[in-house]
């Protein structure tokens, strides 16, 4: 059977320098939320980086307590979907329900509950919203079912070099549950994350510093812009 050649990319003279998800992340099955199907989600909050990335979709998780004028630039200025951190480490019980709340009304696709959360909370966040709650999986210890009775739509594994094994324990178990999952540094690491059950996989982008590195570097030997 004669395999369909791909169009050519259209890609704009100035644009055309910009971030590329690692292409073994498209050989996963991808999550379908609101009939849009994410393969690959960026993990950054960096608005430069969002604007100039080529994932499917943001999930955007950062180390301080979640807030909703931080949502509000994220989601300004994303042309894909978003996920965002509404916590459930640092920042507990009903503040985590009104940060859910406030991402709906905001236009965030779905939320993320950090892995300490507490099963009561996280109940409370499902029953008052109407997107899918992301809950993050950090230990091969989680209850899982106690999580999915209590409201969970989507577990994100993140659990370093652990995550595989534990994308699998999941996958052998809930078949059918959406898994967003770290892929790790390489193609081979991403595959083995894939092959182990993930349906989604984030990728960490490098810094604005690491990329400004190698552009500085032509500039001071007076090269263009590489």
């Amino acid at each position: 059977m004669e395999t369909k050649k791909r169009p050519a990319q259209i890609d704009g003279t100035l644009r055309k320098f910009a971030l590329r998800v690692p292409e073994a992340i498209y050989e996963c099955s991808g999550i379908i939320v609101f009939g849009k199907r994410i393969k690959s989600l960026v993990f950054s909050t960096d608005l430069s980086i969002i604007k100039n990335v080529n994932a499917d979709a943001i999930i955007a998780v950062y180390p301080f307590t979640p807030q909703p004028v931080i949502t509000q630039a994220l989601l300004m200025a994303a042309d894909i979907p978003v996920f965002v951190g509404v916590g459930g480490g640092l920042t507990q019980g009903q503040r985590v329900v009104n940060l859910a709340m406030f991402a709906e009304m905001q236009g965030a696709t779905g939320v993320v509950l950090n892995a300490p959360t507490a099963n009561e909370v996280l109940r409370h966040v499902a029953d008052t919203i109407d997107i899918p709650t992301v809950v993050t999986v950090a230990r091969d210890d989680t209850d899982f079912d106690k999580r999915i009775e209590a409201g969970t739509s989507i577990f994100n594994v993140s659990a370093a070099a652990e995550t595989p094994k534990i994308v699998k324990m999941i996958r052998e178990k809930y078949p059918d549950i959406p898994i967003i999952a770290t892929g790790g540094p390489t193609d081979e690491s991403i595959r083995e994350t894939i092959k182990a059950g993930a349906n989604a996989i984030t990728w960490t982008p490098p810094s604005n510093g690491e990329i400004f590195r190698d552009i500085m570097a032509a500039y001071r030997e007076n090269k263009p812009h590489p």
